[in-house]
């Protein structure tokens, strides 16, 4: 039994090894690249607005244009929910005075680029062979990019489901049936962003429903268009076009060494709470911090992965969750300790603690997380960052400490280590 404990101990140690080499230098595995934690524009994690600069962008609505709040409003949320799909959690997104966007993206120092990765800023419309406006955007309720079958036959391709308003399926059921007794080559829709011609999908019948399908023909890559095709007519849903009348660059709002500060504090923080578990609880400290570093290195893998715009609020929320799964440990080996003065075992009172603070544990990571969706929801820019490292920080800490910290500790029952002294009392 303890060479079989001394295995898998040695085992873990090196599958944590692994995960922080992963997190420093990288790694791949299978042709799929790993990326290591390193602060890069290209690769890696990615720098906030506040400690790397990027993009200021303002675009002034049409002088055409019927502006309200509402119309605004709904302009600034789909520009957001661009920017959020794009992965850039930092971009700040905001009404300036009464017809103007103000747009920050972090990490992007060419602004042309900027205004490129929010995608068309163009009004949407749908027009019949002779220039005439059948559709706007305000009579589309979205547009989905579909694998699935589109006729009797049951073949499935690739294609664009659509759902229009009632109103917009009237106008639609108009132009349709108007466009299929033309000529043969007068028998499609075009799709336009302002000037900029999208798509031309035929027309067979005339459509009579709210739901109806675009389907791409011949194509090299049929999903990437469908997909294309769908994120441009939710993007073009604008309530008015929008003209760039500003583009800039700035710099790095908390100057250069806010970062290596930062994490310097982080590093030295996490080292005071390595060494204080292990002389608190000795052995089951020890295990603690095992699963401790393994937690820092998969959260800096995850990180890295998904490109996550750090900024300051971001690493506070790195650093919180650190703590959070310090608390579960604490929670956890407290009972242990408990069941240990109580006589009981050392395996018995590793089951009861564990058993005894799951709920605990479950409660208070499940509240936080839920804080960190509220937050995410309701907040915007830097907050947002905030919530996304707070809540990835979450999940992976009562992981760890449920299932890593568990499996180390109970690798001591196997050691036969019952010298009381050894955990902590």
């Amino acid at each position: 039994m303890t060479s079989k404990s001394i295995a898998k101990l040695l085992i873990a140690v090196l599958l944590i090894a692994g995960i922080v080499y992963t997190a420093i230098f990288g790694i791949t595995i299978g042709g799929k690249v790993i990326l290591p934690a390193t602060f890069d524009e290209e690769y890696g994690v990615r720098k906030g607005l506040d400690l790397t600069g990027g993009s200021v962008l303002v675009f002034e609505a049409d002088g055409d244009a019927e502006i309200t709040t509402a119309t605004m409003d709904q302009t600034v949320a789909i520009l957001q929910g661009r920017a959020d799909r794009l992965g850039l959690a930092e971009a700040v997104i905001s009404p300036q005075g009464t017809n103007r966007i103000r747009v920050e993206i972090p990490a992007v120092s060419d602004p042309s680029e900027a205004r490129d990765m929010l995608g068309a800023l163009a009004q949407l419309t749908f027009r019949k062979p002779d220039g005439t406006v059948v559709l706007t955007g305000d009579d589309i309720k979205k547009a989905d990019a579909v694998f699935g079958a589109t006729d009797e036959s049951g073949i499935a391709n690739h294609h664009v489901a659509l759902t229009l308003t009632d109103e917009g399926s009237k106008k639609f059921y108009e132009a349709t049936a108007e466009v299929v007794a033309a000529a043969e080559d007068q028998r499609y829709i075009a799709i336009y962003l302002d000037e900029n011609l999208v798509s031309a999908p035929g027309v067979q019948n005339a459509i009579n429903t709210t739901e109806c399908i675009i389907t791409v023909g011949e194509s090299e890559d049929p999903q990437a268009y469908t997909e294309y095709l769908a994120t441009t007519i939710n993007d073009g849903k604008l309530p008015f076009k929008l003209n760039a009348i500003e583009m800039r660059t700035i710099g790095a709002t908390l100057g250069e060494g806010a970062l290596s500060s930062s994490l310097w504090a982080a590093l030295i923080g996490l080292i005071i709470i390595l060494l204080f578990m292990l002389i608190y609880y000795r052995l089951p400290g020890l295990m603690a911090d095992l699963a401790l570093i393994a937690y820092v290195g998969i959260v800096c893998i995850v990180l890295a992965k998904f490109r996550i715009n750090l900024s300051l609020p971001g690493i506070a929320g790195v650093i919180l969750s650190i703590g959070m799964a310090v608390d579960a440990n604490v929670v956890i080996f407290e009972r242990v300790r408990e069941e240990l003065r109580m006589g009981k075992s050392t395996g018995a009172s590793i089951d009861a603690g564990f058993h005894r603070a799951l709920t605990a544990i479950i409660d208070s990571n499940v509240t936080t997380l839920i804080a960190a969706v509220v937050l995410y929801i309701g907040g915007t820019g830097a907050i947002r960052g905030f919530a996304v490292t707070l809540g990835i920080g979450v999940l992976v800490s009562m992981l760890t400490a449920i299932f890593v910290t568990r499996f180390l500790i109970r690798q001591i029952i196997g050691l036969r280590v019952k010298n009381p002294k050894m955990y902590g009392i």
